[in-house]
């Protein structure tokens, strides 16, 4: 899953931004709205947006409002230091899905965010399944046969989009958009090794490449 995190707060940014990728996100960090909102223009492959009110040139209330006209349902999860009821209500008749008070544990951070999304994919169930696949992103696990998977943090999430997007294929700027954010240089053979070494570890499962079209979960013939 995709982030975009906006937050002014350098050391505060910078902590939420590891926390998030630590729990297995795929994380964008900009540090004013403006910059936020023109991202969001050009850039349709985010899952959801973690947002701080207080933000320099274009606040969160405003960018949130842009948000809900333009990107309609993207999940929005606002931070902010201010905790009176009216601002809370505030926030959420502004179009929030979801409100954390600073300070707050990064833990509940990366619970309310993956509850959030699986929300706005229509999702209530957080585990995913294919033939004897079983996948929990609470927990960034996954079993095959009852027997835990010994995955990197890359393998997981690139088995989490092949099996959250099966049958359907996956192309390699759509992977390569969904596993590495913008600050994350890429080697042209990066993602056919993970591909390679993921393969290996999935026993019977095969990730069938289609010229054209990109790679999916197959079982084998």
């Amino acid at each position: 899953m995709r982030l975009l995190l906006v937050e002014d707060d350098p050391l505060l940014g910078d902590g939420i931004a590891e926390g998030l990728t630590d729990a297995g996100f795929v994380v964008d960090w900009l540090k004013d709205g403006e910059s936020a909102r023109l991202a969001l223009m050009t850039e349709h492959s985010f899952d959801g947006v973690v947002l701080d009110i207080g933000l320099p040139r274009l606040d969160g209330l405003q960018l949130l409002a842009w948000i809900r006209r333009e990107r309609g349902h993207l999940p929005v999860l606002l931070l902010t230091a201010r905790d009176s009821i009216e601002d809370r209500i505030k926030g959420l008749d502004a179009g929030a899905d979801d409100y954390l008070i600073k300070p707050f544990a990064l833990g509940e951070l990366c619970a309310r965010v993956r509850a959030l999304v699986r929300r706005g994919k229509g999702k209530h169930d957080g585990e995913l399944c294919w033939q004897d696949l079983v996948l929990d992103p609470a927990h960034q696990s996954v079993q095959q046969a009852g027997q835990t998977l010994n995955l990197t943090a890359m393998e997981y999430r690139l088995l989490h989009l092949l099996m959250a997007n099966h049958p359907h294929y996956l192309s390699r700027p759509q992977l390569e958009e969904k596993l590495y954010g913008w600050q994350q240089d890429i080697e042209s053979n990066t993602l056919d090794v993970h591909l390679s070494h993921l393969r290996k570890k999935l026993n019977h499962v095969v990730i069938r490449n289609a010229r054209n079209l990109g790679w999916r979960l197959e079982e084998k013939e």
